[in-house]
């Protein structure tokens, strides 16, 4: 799985993956809300944006433990993904700052953590805990669809 050959490769993929998908997100919004045009181009462009989302966010979060961010780091991390094209400039920042890696620090090491031990196990079975973290990505996909817009949630 070259994708996950470096935390640099996947993290700077999904970074770049999050950028085109607000952009399909919001030109659909345009499209609808300006022009007057469908609701099809929102569905499409905020259901690959929420999935790349939820992706971004295991990425962020499985780098994090790997390369030992500091909880603020990770809260930059994640916080990224909230604001459109920022997941792009936060990766840049963090490649020169050389927070994201150039190996799996844990695929060779044990974990001294709990997250440290479920991270080096993922690394050591990537096609297992692909599956399971698409599995899992799907299935919180599926809840948030089945609850509308986040702007419904509590309406």
């Amino acid at each position: 799985m070259r994708l996950f050959q470096t935390p640099s490769r996947l993290y700077r993929l999904l970074a770049f993956a999050e950028m085109v998908t607000w952009t399909l997100l919001l030109a659909g919004m345009f499209l609808k809300y300006v022009v007057g045009s469908t609701e099809a181009l929102v569905r499409i462009g905020g259901s690959a944006h929420g999935f790349v989302f939820l992706s971004y966010v295991v990425a962020t979060v499985l780098v994090a433990v790997d390369q030992r961010w500091s909880l603020g780091r990770l809260a930059l991390g994640l916080g990224s993904a909230f604001v459109p094209y920022l997941t792009v400039p936060f990766e840049r920042w963090a490649h020169r700052k050389g927070l994201l890696g150039d190996v799996w620090r844990l695929r060779e090491e044990p974990g001294r953590t709990a997250p440290e031990k479920l991270v080096a196990w993922a690394l050591r079975h990537p096609v297992l805990a692909v599956v399971i973290a698409l599995v899992a990505v799907a299935v919180v996909f599926t809840v948030l669809l089945q609850l509308g817009p986040p702007t419904q949630w509590f309406s």
